[in-house]
């Protein structure tokens, strides 16, 4: 399922944007602990460029920022949290949240995990390279091989059915690999750290499949829930 889990129906819910808006903000306000200004701040920038191209309005955008860096007053103290575990039929699991309680995201995993197994850390992580992973979309004539050569990335996956293609990069390498594909004919949609999967489980029937999408459509319903990536193939 490559390197993060995208839910099929998310882009159908009548509150996708809000909770894609909600998601990119909690970003925005971690990174910009790091400075204010994203020229100076490579990590507040892909956040706030892929923000920008999912239509974040600007307002929300500023208010982020401002209170991730401590420029407004009461803004929430967010924590990243990280669970290792496995679905159903033991397909390894890892969810990444960002919370300000950190009690009340405890108790929900320890409930969604239910139907699967909550493990302690480094459980399922080992199975994982922490790398970056670069979505984006390519010009006529683009070749992605010589792309992901020239750019500097470490692999690519081909553009899936709705055109965009992946670059898996050094976690140090992301921000670079990002400035290259442009002059290689890519367009960067989105750009971030995260897990990908070493030795993808497969599954031998569609019931069982099912059984891991619902697992993880449940999962990734949590409002403390950032990213959850999976070995799963196919």
């Amino acid at each position: 399922m490559g390197a993060q889990w995208k839910s099929k129906h998310k882009e159908l819910a009548a509150n996708a944007k809000g909770k894609i808006f909600g998601k990119l903000a909690k970003e925005i306000m971690v990174a910009a602990r790091g400075g204010a200004d994203p020229s100076a701040n490579s990590r507040l920038r892909l956040v706030v460029e892929q923000a920008k191209k999912a239509s974040m309005p600007k307002d929300t955008l500023d208010r982020a920022i401002k209170k991730g860096a401590g420029l407004l007053d009461g803004g929430a103290q967010l924590e990243r949290l990280v669970y290792e575990g496995f679905a159903p039929h033991r397909v390894p699991v890892i969810v990444e949240c960002l919370s300000d309680n950190v009690n009340r995201t405890k108790s929900s995993m320890n409930v969604l995990f239910r139907k699967g197994q909550l493990g302690a850390e480094g459980s399922v992580s080992w199975d994982f390279s922490y790398v970056g992973m670069i979505e984006a979309t390519a010009s006529a004539g683009a070749d992605i091989e010589l792309a992901a050569i020239e750019a500097g990335a470490q692999d690519f996956e081909a553009a899936d059915e709705e055109g965009t293609a992946l670059f898996i990069t050094d976690a140090t390498d992301l921000d670079a690999v990002c400035k290259a594909l442009p002059e290689q004919g890519y367009t960067v949609t989105s750009a971030k750290l995260g897990y990908r999967p070493k030795n993808p489980v497969t599954l031998s029937g569609d019931v069982e499949r099912e059984e891991v999408e619902a697992f993880l459509e449940a999962i990734d319903g949590d409002d403390d829930v950032q990213n959850v990536y999976v070995g799963l193939a196919g």
